[in-house]
C-alpha cells in the first residue's frame, strides 16, 4: 500500500519538512514539504539519503559484543537483556572499585538531532555524575554558548541572524550554503542570500576560502586564519573612535561599552592590518558601512569558534551588534520563542566549576574539553578514565588529534557505545547497543526550534512500526537506569515517553494552554506540515536572564583575554595554516556510508594555492605529505585559488580506513582524517574549546612508491 507521511529531516540543523512517500516497507520517494512554514519545500541531497540510512546493511539492527580469541576480535550478536544487564553490571563494577570519575561520557553531535537521545539520558547518567563528561560541544560551538551565558545570561540565548529583512549581513568563518545554517536553523538560505541582493542588501564575506557562499556574496575579503578576533577588535576600535557606536532602543539596559572601546584601543585598523591581511582602509569602511546601514548583522561561525580566540571571536560580534543597536531588531539579530522553550526549562550553565585532572582545563555546563579525552585515559592516579561511554559519537574521528585517542581507548577497562554502526571509535567498545533507524521512531526538533529563523513548530510520526526485538534510544537509556537503580536498592523510575514530554512542554510553553494558540501535540499532529507562529520579535530586556536583566559588555574574562590577543599582532610567521571545509552532501564523520551522499570525484582533497604549490615543488593532482606536532598525512593535493596563500583546506569527517570497521561504502572513499594533525594541544586558552582551523602545518612532496 502505498502512502504519504510527514517528515522532519534531522541530518542538518535547516530541519526541512519532507513528504516520504511509502510502499509497504520500502520508501519510494523523498521530497521536501512545500507546505511547511520554515523550510517552504526545500530540500537538499542529506534528506534523500534518509532511504540510504534506514536501508543500510551495515547498520546494526541487534546488540553486539565483541569476542576475543588471541589476537583474533569478533562481534557476536546477543540478547537486549544480556546486553543491557552486562552494561549496567560493568558500569557500576568500576564505579564501586575506582569511583564515578572513572566512569567518562562522551556524546557526540547527532545526539541534538535525535530527541530521545536529549530527553533520557539522565535516566542512566544521574547515578554517574562524573566530571568526565564530554561532547562535541568543545570541537564545535563552545565558544558561542559562553558568549550567551555571559552577555544574555544563558548558554542557549544564541541571536539569530534575521537576514529576510536585513540591509547588511557580515559573515565571519560561516558557509550557510554548504551547512544549511549552524547556530543558525535556516532553511533555503541561497535563496534567502539572493533575495537580500536583489533588494539592494549587502553580504560581505571574511574567509580565508572563497566558499560556495563567498561565491554569492556582495564582497569577500581573505583573512589569515585565527586572527578574526583582531579584525573585530578593529571594527569596534574604528565604532567607537569615530563616533559611530549607538546602542539605540539598548541603551536603557547596557552596561560597559565606555570599559569595551578604553580596552580594545590598541586594535586599530593600522595595527592589524599586516596580522590579518586585510588592509586598513578595508576595515574602516566595513566598519562605516555596518554602522550606516538601516539594519545589519554581524554573525559568525565554526571557523571563528575552533580557532585560539574563539571565545573572543564570539563576543566581539554581539558587541558589534550591541554597539550599534542591531541585536533585539527586525533584520539585526533577535531572540527566538519557541513553541517548547527549553531556554527556559533548562539551567543557564556555568563554567570554570572544576577542571581537567591532567591539564586543569576548564569545564563548561558540567563538560571538560575532548580535547583531554586521552590523557585522561593513559595518565595514571585517581580519577583515571577506566570505563567509557559514547553516544552517537565518533571523536577518533572528529576531535584533535584522532590518533593518540585512538590508541587511548584500547587501555579501557571497559567501553559502550550507543550507536547504530561499527565505526573508528565503537570497534573499541565492548558492547554496541543499536538504536531503531530515523525512520522507525517519532520527532521533535527541542534544539534546533531555538535557532530557526521563523518561530514555528512541527511534529513528525514515525514512518515505520518499530521493528520486534528493537529499543529506541529512549528505552535503552530508561532500561540500563532501571538496572542501575535496581542495584543500587533505589526505586526505578517509570519513564515519560519522549513525545509526552513534548505535549507537556507544548502546553506550558509560551503558545500552550494560556495562549490563544492554545498549542499541544495533538494540534501539531493535526497539522503535519507544522504550525506557524511568527516572524523573530524583539523581546528584550524580558527575555535576559542576567541579573537585573542587563546585558554587561564589560565581561572580565574576556577583556583579560585581549592581551594575549595583543601578542598576536606580531604577525604571521609565513607558515601554512589548515583550516577544514563543508560540503551540502557531509554532516562531519556520519554521513560517509550512503551512497547517494559520497558518489562522484574525491571530495576528501587538500585544496593549495598555486603560489603555495609552486613554491613547494608539488604539482596538482599529486600525493603529499601534510604534517604537524602530531602527525603526518599522505593526501591528494588540488590547486585552487579559493584559498589564500598560506592556506591549505581539507574536509572533515574522513579517515574510514582503520581495521575493523564495518563502513562498505565509507571505507570505499576512506579519505584520511584532519584531526589525525590536528593538535589537542592547540586550544583557545580562554574556553578550551578545539582550535582545529589555523593550525600550523608543512607541505611536501610525497616520495614515490
Amino acid at each position: 500500500m502505498r502512502q504519504t507521511h510527514h517528515r522532519a529531516c534531522h541530518l542538518c540543523e535547516a530541519i526541512c519538512g519532507l513528504l516520504i512517500e511509502t510502499e509497504d516497507e520500502r520508501v519510494a520517494s523523498i521530497k521536501g514539504d512545500p507546505d511547511d512554514p520554515l523550510s517552504r519545500g526545500h530540500i537538499c541531497p542529506k534528506a534523500i539519503a534518509l532511504r540510504d540510512i534506514h536501508e543500510d546493511p551495515d547498520r546494526l539492527r541487534r546488540p553486539v559484543k565483541k569476542v576475543r580469541d588471541g589476537d583474533a576480535v569478533r562481534w557476536e550478536e546477543i540478547s537486549w537483556e544480556e546486553a543491557l544487564d552486562s552494561t549496567a553490571a560493568r558500569l557500576l563494577a568500576i564505579y564501586r572499585e575506582h569511583g564515578v570519575d572513572a566512569i567518562g561520557i562522551y556524546m557526540g553531535n547527532p545526539t541534538v538531532h535525535n530527541y530521545g537521545m536529549m530527553t533520557h539520558q539522565n535516566n542512566l547518567f544521574r547515578f554517574f555524575r562524573t566530571k568526565n563528561r564530554f561532547s562535541a560541544t568543545s570541537v564545535d560551538q563552545l565558544p558561542h554558548h559562553l558568549a550567551s551565558l555571559w552577555l544574555f545570561g544563558h548558554k542557549s540565548l544564541f541571536p539569530i541572524p534575521d537576514i529576510d529583512r536585513t540591509d547588511y549581513f557580515l559573515m565571519l568563518g560561516a558557509n550557510p550554503v554548504a551547512s544549511n545554517g549552524s547556530i543558525w536553523t535556516v532553511p533555503d538560505v541561497r535563496r534567502r542570500i539572493k533575495d537580500l541582493t536583489a533588494r539592494g542588501g549587502r553580504l560581505v564575506v571574511i574567509d580565508p576560502r572563497r566558499t560556495e557562499t563567498a561565491a554569492l556574496a556582495s564582497e569577500h575579503h581573505f583573512i589569515r586564519p585565527g586572527s578574526d578576533a583582531l579584525f573585530l577588535a578593529a571594527l569596534l576600535n574604528t565604532l567607537f573612535d569615530e563616533a559611530l557606536a549607538d546602542p539605540r532602543q539598548l541603551a536603557p539596559f547596557v552596561d560597559g561599552l565606555d570599559t569595551v572601546a578604553a580596552a580594545l584601543a590598541p586594535f586599530t585598523a593600522e595595527a592589524v592590518a599586516d596580522s590579518t591581511g586585510i588592509d586598513a582602509g578595508t576595515i574602516r569602511a566595513i566598519a562605516r558601512d555596518f554602522a550606516a546601514a538601516e539594519a545589519a548583522i554581524c554573525y559568525g561561525r565554526m571557523g571563528v569558534s575552533t580557532q585560539a580566540f574563539g571565545a573572543l571571536c564570539q563576543w566581539l560580534i554581539q558587541v558589534m551588534n550591541i554597539a550599534t543597536g542591531n541585536l533585539d531588531r527586525p533584520g539585526g539579530s533577535l531572540f527566538t520563542l519557541p513553541a517548547m522553550d527549553q531556554i527556559s526549562n533548562i539551567g543557564p550553565g556555568g563554567f570554570n566549576r572544576h577542571q581537567s585532572r591532567v591539564r586543569g582545563l576548564p569545564e563548561f555546563d558540567r563538560e571538560l574539553p575532548a580535547a583531554v579525552m586521552a590523557e585522561e585515559i593513559t595518565t595514571p592516579g585517581e580519577g583515571r578514565l577506566r570505563a567509557l561511554f559514547t553516544g552517537a559519537g565518533n571523536p577518533v574521528l572528529s576531535t584533535p588529534n584522532g590518533r593518540a585517542l585512538d590508541e587511548a581507548l584500547g587501555q579501557l577497562e571497559f567501553m559502550v557505545s550507543l550507536d547504530p554502526y561499527l565505526n573508528e571509535t565503537t570497534r573499541h567498545a565492548d558492547i554496541i547497543l543499536p538504536p531503531t533507524s530515523p525512520l522507525e521512531h517519532d520527532h521533535y526538533d527541542i534544539g534546533f526550534h531555538i535557532n530557526a529563523i521563523r518561530n514555528t513548530a512541527r511534529y513528525s510520526e514515525a514512518v515505520f512500526d518499530k521493528p520486534e526485538g528493537s529499543l529506541h534510544d529512549w528505552e535503552v537509556f530508561a532500561a540500563l537506569g532501571e538496572r542501575v537503580a535496581a542495584a543500587l536498592g533505589e526505586e526505578p523510575r517509570k519513564p515519560m515517553a519522549p513525545h509526552e514530554m513534548v505535549d507537556l512542554g507544548l502546553q506550558f510553553g509560551p503558545y500552550g494552554k494560556d495562549s490563544e494558540h492554545r498549542l499541544d501535540l495533538a494540534t501539531l499532529k493535526a497539522n503535519p506540515s507544522g504550525v506557524d507562529l511568527g516572524p523573530l520579535q524583539p523581546q528584550l530586556p524580558g527575555r535576559l536572564f542576567t541579573a537585573g536583566k542587563r546585558i554587561d559588555c564589560a565581561v572580565p574574562l574576556l577583556l583579560a583575554d585581549l592581551a594575549r590577543l595583543r601578542g598576536a599582532l606580531d604577525g604571521d610567521n609565513g607558515g601554512l595554516r589548515l583550516i577544514g571545509r563543508r560540503h551540502v552532501r557531509d554532516n562531519n564523520s556520519w554521513m560517509h556510508n550512503y551512497h547517494r551522499l559520497v558518489k562522484g570525484r574525491d571530495r576528501c582533497t587538500l585544496l593549495v594555492h598555486p603560489a603555495d604549490l609552486a613554491r613547494h615543488g608539488i604539482r596538482d593532482g599529486d600525493r603529499a605529505r601534510l604534517a604537524s606536532r602530531t602527525g603526518e598525512l599522505t593526501v591528494t593535493v588540488e590547486a585552487s585559488d579559493s584559498v589564500m596563500p598560506g592556506v591549505v583546506s581539507l574536509p572533515h569527517g574522513y579517515g574510514h580506513n582503520r581495521d575493523g570497521v564495518r563502513l562498505g561504502t565509507a571505507r570505499a572513499k576512506a579519505g584520511v582524517s584532519c584531526n589525525d594533525i590536528t593538535d589537542d594541544r592547540w586550544l583557545d586558552a580562554l574556553s578550551g574549546n578545539a582550535a582545529v582551523n589555523g593550525v600550523p602545518v608543512t607541505l611536501a612532496a610525497a616520495p614515490l612508491p
